[in-house]
This record gives structure tokens, sequence and C-alpha cells, in this order.
């Protein structure tokens, strides 16, 4: 039985998603949604057009739905104004990603080609794990995190909600990063990091804190 999906957000991590999905056999993509689109049309077989369009469409095609956009921000917003159950919306998972039978993945959360998620590690929803990630054992990923490409989460770490990952970043063992925070590409985190700051550098430093 096939399941169709509603994309919602049709810009470049839409096409990544797009990507993933066809390498499932059993799913199919049949709409994007982005208020970038004015009305509906039908391009390659699949529906386009603006989000006031979603439940009409996601009715029709009986369809679970992920969120295709890299802002943590955005992805929030548009989970809270949707206002679904979490069993309408579906978790993908690359053929070519390594995920522990004792790792725990949310719903709404992308996991690139590449990615490992070793054993007891615990990804929240609407999360996005991009290509080529390692999330060590026991690690805790909470809501609306995106890690960039490369990056090496090791074993015990935090990752607070909303919070990005730059790509190519490390962050040693049980360590932390607070809620909202940024954490520079190529950055390598040896000290807790609080709430809503931007770190960068090897080792990583503060070097902006929200409003300032």
């Amino acid at each position: 039985m096939i399941l169709n999906i509603v994309l919602i957000g049709d810009s470049g991590h839409s096409k990544v998603i797009t990507d993933c999905i066809n390498s499932m056999t059993d799913y199919k993509v049949v709409a994007k949604l982005d208020d970038k689109h004015c009305k509906k049309n039908l391009l390659n077989g699949i529906i386009k057009g603006p989000l006031a369009l979603f439940e009409e469409i996601r009715n029709e095609f009986t369809a679970k739905t992920i969120i295709c956009i890299g802002g943590n921000d955005i992805r929030k917003n548009i989970v809270e104004r949707l206002k679904l159950t979490e069993n309408d919306y579906i978790s993908i998972v690359h053929n070519n990603a390594k995920i522990s039978d004792s790792a725990i993945i949310g719903v709404g959360t992308v996991v690139m080609p590449g990615v490992i998620i070793n054993a007891d590690a615990i990804v929240g929803n609407h999360v996005i794990i991009n290509s080529n990630s390692v999330i060590e054992h026991d690690c805790i990923v909470e809501d609306f995190v995106h890690v960039s490409p490369g990056s090496i989460i090791t074993g015990g770490v935090i990752i607070g909600e909303g919070s990005h990952i730059g790509a190519g970043s490390t962050i040693i063992p049980l360590k932390s990063v607070g809620k909202w925070s940024i954490v520079g590409a190529g950055s390598v985190i040896v000290t807790d990091i609080e709430d809503r700051v931007t770190a960068v550098g090897v080792p990583g430093k503060v070097i902006k804190r929200e409003g300032l």
C-alpha cells in the first residue's frame, strides 16, 4: 500500500526530503504546498499551491504530512498553525541512514542519507538530522533542532529545542547546547552552551547573545 505525503514547503530543503522519500518504495509525494505559489497547479504529477489548500488535499488523498522548511522557528510556527495530531505527521528516514534499534525518532523528523544514530539516542519531533551526521549513544536532541551536514554529536550530549548545529561541528561528550542557540560551522564545543546564544570556533566560544 502506498502512503501519500503532503510536503509543507517547496524550496531547497523540500528537494532533499523528496529525494529521501523517493528512496522509499511505499511512499509517494502528492503535493508541495508553499505560499510562494499563488494558485493550485500540477507539475510532474505533484500538486503545488498555497498552504490554504492543505486541508482539501490532505483529506482528498488521506495523506500524512511533513514540514520541509529548514528554519527551526518557522517549522515550529507552522506546527502551531496547523494544529495537527502527532499521528497526522510522518518521519522520513533515508534508506542509507543507520539507526540503532534502541534509538527513538520523533514525528515529523527527517534523517538524511549517511546519518548514524546510535544506541539509546532520543531525537525529538520535527528535527532535521542532515547528511552524514552522527548522533552518538544516549544523546537527546529536542524538538525543532537542525543538525547540519557532517556534524558529530558525541555520547550523552543534550541539544535544546530549536537549536542549529552548523555543518561539520563537533560537540564533545556529556556537554549541552541550550534552547534556540546556534553553533557555527566547524566549531568544537567543549563546554556547555547556554540558551539563545551563538557560539563559534575551536574551542567554541559565545560571540553573541540574543538581543545584543
